[in-house]
């Protein structure tokens, strides 16, 4: 029976222990080497081991339980508040074990190895296209400068080469073959998103639980790869609404006295994924999306009275919910109202 708790300050070459009973006893603090932090943990006794869950987390909870101790993972900012005063290694560590002892505290599910390659993938490509923007707007405004001025997008590139390929356009030699350049590296660029997309594709496509989210309208590969990469399991969550509290597609509350008051979205939890829910929602209510949609139905009432992007993350909304209760109840996506209601 595990009767130590062992709170762990992760760093990259110095490891900062703090151990007490399970009741809150201090048992002892140690500071580590890296090779040292892993001979320790291997002679130790099975321990509950708690870290905070920060980039390489993941990477020490699997080392760790296969060395047989029980390994917790908590969010830092539930353990700043329990950091005395002054803030250090060894300080933080206990906080770790305070937060930890917490009997309302919330835990972080740790990552698979396969859930953090594929996260590398999506980050990649994400990255790429950060990248492929950038060189987008440089292009832009080097042309602006010159009297040339284009719409944003990237739907543009081929008006802006064809209008730099123009002899008869007034460009100095040197702007016109810097433009050029930064076209070959949106090309570039462009390629390399292309084949991240495909390997995506693949990946959600080789993937039950991916396939099965990709049957709800407004989900794609992309969405339901990040959905199965940073989600924890849906067991984890009470019902849909906690895991569209979770990712921050709930008001958040400023209510006292009884008196309820809610503001805006909270935007909580994993960004990547609300922004992908509510892109898909805005893709349902573009102007083909808005032809399924019924009248009467709840989503036609609401975009009767309200600006669309309120709407599309009151969807968001219901489609995290919708999520939620496919993936608990292995089913795919059935609108059980008629097309397009939701």
């Amino acid at each position: 029976m595990k009767d130590t708790m062992i709170g762990v300050d992760l760093a990259k070459s110095v490891f900062q222990l703090h151990a007490t009973s399970l009741t809150g006893e201090l048992k002892f603090r140690k500071k580590l080497s890296r090779q040292g932090f892993v001979r320790f943990m291997e002679e130790h006794g099975p321990a509950v081991v708690v870290m905070e869950a920060c980039g390489g987390a993941n990477f020490w909870c699997r080392v760790l339980v296969r060395l047989g101790h029980e390994v917790k993972l908590i969010a830092p900012q539930y353990v700043q508040p329990f950091v005395k005063r002054q803030k250090n290694d060894a300080a933080d560590a206990e906080a770790i074990v305070i937060a930890a002892q917490r009997p309302e505290m919330r835990f972080v599910e740790p990552k698979t190895e396969e859930q953090q390659a594929r996260a590398v993938v999506f980050r990649t490509r994400e990255r790429l296209l950060y990248q492929r923007t950038e060189l987008i707007n440089v292009l832009r405004s080097i042309l602006y400068e010159h009297g040339l001025t284009f719409p944003a997008g990237f739907e543009q590139i081929g008006r802006i080469e064809t209008a730099l390929r123009d002899s008869s356009i007034a460009l100095s030699a040197i702007v016109r073959t810097e433009c050029l350049d930064l076209i070959q590296q949106i090309t570039e660029k462009t390629n390399r998103i292309n084949r991240k997309t495909q390997m995506a594709k693949e990946l959600a496509r080789d993937a039950e639980t991916a396939r099965r989210l990709q049957t709800m309208p407004g989900l794609g590969p992309i969405t339901a790869l990040a959905i199965e990469t940073f989600a924890p399991p849906m067991e984890t969550f009470k019902c849909g609404r906690s895991f569209a509290a979770w990712l921050g597609l709930v008001p958040r509350q400023h209510s006292s006295g009884g008196k309820a008051r809610l503001g805006r979205i909270s935007k909580a939890g994993q960004a990547d994924i609300r922004r992908l829910l509510i892109t898909g929602a805005m893709s349902r209510l573009n102007w083909l999306g808005r032809k399924r949609i019924q009248p009467g139905s709840w989503l036609a009432k609401m975009l009767d009275r309200k600006p669309r992007l309120l709407v599309a993350i009151a969807l968001a909304n219901k489609m995290a919910r919708a999520i939620w209760a496919m993936l608990t109840k292995e089913e795919d996506y059935r609108n059980l109202a008629h097309p397009a209601a939701v």
